[in-house]
């Protein structure tokens, strides 16, 4: 296994909140991002032990928040990292957020992959969404993206909302489409606990019509010649997300920020929710060291959301054991559940929006 890791930091600070997100987020707060900043680079300084890191993501809140003059102290702090043979480095930014300013700063810190949350462009789906902007100027932000040099474009695309059918998630995909994005992440809306639409009782889309677009959505990606590589994930050629891979692979990786979570030296670990604790030193939550089983079952659970699968040598050469030893395998494939194709098992196309249903019956 490689001695590579990756590096996830968590921003937590938003101008403005989402009624359906429920990461661990604050409203934009100068002390408070100041303080921030100085907490980070000691949880850094205390846990990161001069690993080679290969991928790093920036997520959020929305990291795109910051002011120009912390921007350039976060970026001073990822100079920490052993970053000499970096592959991916990816920053999470509201469109509404991009400006040449803001683009220059993040490609001269080695910034190379964008990921946008566009989510939608109906404008019944951005009410409830509580966003406010336009095709015409995401059209215009992700030209500036490509004329500074950006050259792998992530878009977030949210469906399943009450008043939308798979004809209209179908027009807002061909707008999605339009801005010509190397790579989309797809969401099935779900209303979660201590949200805004959770708080006005937001009824989501039906399941039957949730999986009618899925399967479209699917469908017209394949056509765009986008590789359908992980469950919500969909890709040009070699534009997948290595980070992401990363977890799906159950590979090392850590977590620093609020919230964030790492897998280091068989530790899976998160860090608190509370902001307070958090900026006063006290980083971590929970923490829990785990066992041979589970590290199996991680690793089968995150690598069956790739479209490929679980490599049966792979997992051997891991774990030196078949996997047809430890889990049910073969009546999976008996009843068509799962498939085996030189030498990957992976979950039947025809049967992944019941994905979960066929982990639970693995482990």
């Amino acid at each position: 296994m490689s001695n590579k890791k990756g590096v996830y930091i968590h921003i937590p600070f938003c101008q403005t909140i989402c009624s359906y997100c429920d990461f661990c987020k604050v409203f934009y707060n100068e002390r408070w991002v100041k303080n921030y900043l100085i907490r980070l680079k000691e949880e850094i300084d205390d846990i990161y032990m001069n690993e080679e890191i290969d991928t790093i993501y920036i997520g959020g809140g929305t990291p795109s928040a910051l002011r120009v003059k912390y921007l350039e102290q976060l970026f001073l702090i990822i100079k920490m990292f052993n970053t000499t043979n970096l592959k991916e480095f990816t920053f999470e930014c509201n469109i509404n957020d991009i400006s040449k300013e803001l683009l220059e700063i993040l490609k001269r810190n080695g910034v190379n992959r964008l990921s946008i949350g566009i989510q939608s462009f109906n404008s019944e789906k951005l009410k409830y969404m509580g966003r406010e902007h336009t095709f015409d100027m995401a059209r215009e932000k992700i030209n500036l993206c490509r004329k500074i040099g950006f050259s792998n474009i992530n878009i977030d695309f949210i469906y399943g909302f009450s008043c939308e059918d798979v004809k209209i998630m179908k027009k807002d995909l061909k707008k999605i489409l339009k801005l010509k994005p190397d790579h989309i992440s797809t969401y099935s809306l779900i209303v979660e606990d201590n949200t805004l639409l959770q708080i006005n009782n937001y009824k989501r889309a039906d399941d039957e019509l949730d999986a009618e677009m899925y399967e479209e959505i699917c469908h017209i990606l394949k056509k765009k010649n986008f590789n359908h590589y992980e469950i919500s994930n969909f890709a040009l050629k070699g534009k997948e997300s290595k980070h992401n891979l990363r977890y799906w692979k159950n590979q090392e990786y850590y977590g620093f920020g609020l919230s964030a979570s790492g897998y280091i030296d068989k530790i899976r670990y998160t860090n608190t929710l509370s902001l307070t604790k958090y900026l006063n030193g006290n980083f971590s939550s929970k923490k829990e060291i785990l066992s041979m089983r589970d590290i199996m079952d991680n690793h089968v659970m995150l690598g069956l959301r790739l479209i490929n699968g679980i490599n049966m040598e792979e997992f051997y050469k891991i774990f030196n054991v078949k996997i047809d030893d430890v889990y049910p395998i073969k009546p999976l494939l008996k009843n068509n559940d799962l498939i085996l194709k030189k030498g990957n098992i992976f979950i039947n196309p025809d049967k992944l929006y019941i994905m979960n249903e066929i982990l639970l019956k693995m482990i």
